[in-house]
């Protein structure tokens, strides 16, 4: 199938997926039966969704033509999707707590000013900014509950956030694009596409070590919305977009009469 941002639910059963290039939220199981989808391209275009922890909703954004990308909830039955935030201006990468009861964001647009990441309490909706997280981005929940990943702004560095310090500290400093998580929380995964020597890589959280796993160079990746994306399957193999769409040059006689 044609599909990029591709999530796994926490039993390996299921995957939710972005439909390219009509960029439409779909879930099945993973050999592709009970095939539901979610959302409508003619109104809506959806990206990066997330299961929640007990598969039973499915955190995403979407954007339609009156409005920035936002955070929304949606049932993975299906059903209308909520707007998480409305109140912001734009909402990005929304991901899940280990618990399911809250959602991890950024909110407002990288291009204007930063508000940096948030918490959102799901039964409450009271918001609490993560400390220190000003100039952070793209933010990821470890599955154990005990660490925020981001991105500085610039793209350059992966931060972790521990929750029993309160403290963020610097894990790599190479051009980071799609943190992902290792199921057991002590990896962070992610590529180097916006290089001249794109790779796939980890790194262990305890010590910092930085292990190269793949070469990207010869991949001819998809270009999305938010770049090449990346991300791991359940068993936390490498998922990269391949480009397999074909282009031709042509050349017309133009007879003007």
């Amino acid at each position: 199938m044609s599909v990029s941002d591709v999530d796994f639910s926490r039993d390996g059963a299921w995957i939710t997926y972005v439909s390219i290039p009509e960029r439409a939220l779909w879930r099945s199981k993973l050999d592709g039966s009970e095939r539901l989808q979610l959302t409508n391209p003619g109104t809506m275009w959806a990206g990066l969704p997330r299961w929640s922890p007990d598969g039973k909703q499915i955190v995403f954004m979407g954007r339609t033509w009156k409005s920035d990308w936002r955070a929304y909830l949606i049932s993975a039955d299906g059903g209308t999707p909520q707007d998480l935030v409305p109140e912001a201006v734009a909402g990005f990468d929304p991901n899940w707590s280990a618990d399911g009861k809250s959602i991890v964001l950024s909110l407002q647009n990288l291009g204007r000013i930063s508000q940096g990441i948030t918490i959102l309490d799901l039964a409450t909706k009271h918001q609490r900014d993560v400390p220190g997280a000003e100039h952070l981005f793209s933010p990821r929940w470890s599955p154990d509950g005990k660490f925020i990943a981001a991105i500085s702004t610039d793209s350059e560095k992966l931060m972790v956030f521990e929750f029993a310090t309160g403290k963020w500290t610097e894990v790599a400093q190479v051009p980071i694009g799609y943190p992902s998580w290792s199921h057991d929380s002590r990896y962070l995964y992610f590529d180097t596409g916006f290089t001249h020597d794109p790779g796939f890589y980890r790194v262990r959280v305890s010590d910092h070590k930085l292990e190269k796993l793949a070469d990207l160079k010869e991949l001819r990746r998809y270009w999305g919305d938010f770049g090449e994306w990346s991300g791991l399957t359940a068993d936390d193999a490498p998922l990269l977009t391949l480009n397999a769409s074909s282009q031709e040059v042509y050349a017309l006689d133009w007879d003007h009469y």
